[in-house]
C-alpha cells in the first residue's frame, strides 16, 4: 500500500458537514450556525445559498462581505467565519471501541486509535490504512502513528498475523 500522501499546512479547509458560526456585526439575521450541505453551499438568510465547500473560513467570511456589498446590503460590513463542528472520522479494525468521532484538530493516526478506546491486544499499532477523499475522488494509503488525519478520513487498524 502506497503512504498517505502528507497534508499541507494552512488553513483549514470547508467540506460537506461541517458546521460553522457566521458573525455578521449589527445583523442578527446573518448571524448563527449553518451547515455545509450535500451540494457543498450553506444557505443563508437574505443572500440564499453560497458555495463554502472546498473555501477556508476566511475566504467564506470574504465571498459573504462581497455579497453583502453586491446586494446593496451594507457597504463595510464586518463578518467572521469559524468552524463550531467538524466532520466525523471513522475509525475501524482492531480498537475497542470502531465507530464515528468527532475530528479535532491536531489529529494523529495514534489519537484517533486512542478517541476509539484503544487499540485491541491483536492491533498493529506501527501504522493503519486511511481512506481520504480529495477534490471528490477517495483515495487509500499506509499512515504512521504520527500521521495527521483530517476530518473525514476513515482509519482502519489491522490484526496482527500469529
Amino acid at each position: 500500500m502506497p503512504a498517505l500522501p502528507s497534508v499541507e499546512p494552512g488553513a483549514y479547509r470547508l467540506g460537506v458537514g461541517d458546521v460553522v458560526r457566521l458573525i455578521t456585526v449589527g445583523d442578527d439575521t446573518l448571524t448563527g450556525e449553518f451547515q455545509v450541505g450535500a451540494s457543498g453551499k450553506i444557505a443563508l438568510p437574505l443572500l440564499g445559498e453560497m458555495p463554502a465547500s472546498g473555501q477556508t473560513p476566511d475566504g467564506l467570511a470574504a465571498e459573504v462581505r462581497q455579497a453583502l456589498v453586491k446586494g446593496n446590503l451594507y457597504n463595510a460590513p464586518s463578518v467572521s467565519v469559524e468552524v463550531t463542528t467538524y466532520r466525523p472520522i471513522f475509525v475501524l479494525g482492531e480498537v475497542s471501541k470502531p465507530g464515528q468521532y468527532p475530528y479535532q484538530p491536531g489529529m494523529t493516526m495514534v489519537t484517533a486509535a486512542a478517541v476509539a478506546g484503544g487499540f485491541t491486544y491483536r492491533a498493529i499499532d506501527d501504522y493503519a490504512s486511511v481512506v481520504r477523499t480529495r477534490d471528490g475522488v477517495a483515495i487509500e494509503g499506509k499512515a504512521t502513528r504520527q500521521a495527521f488525519i483530517q476530518p473525514g478520513d476513515v482509519i482502519t487498524i489491522y490484526e496482527r498475523r500469529f
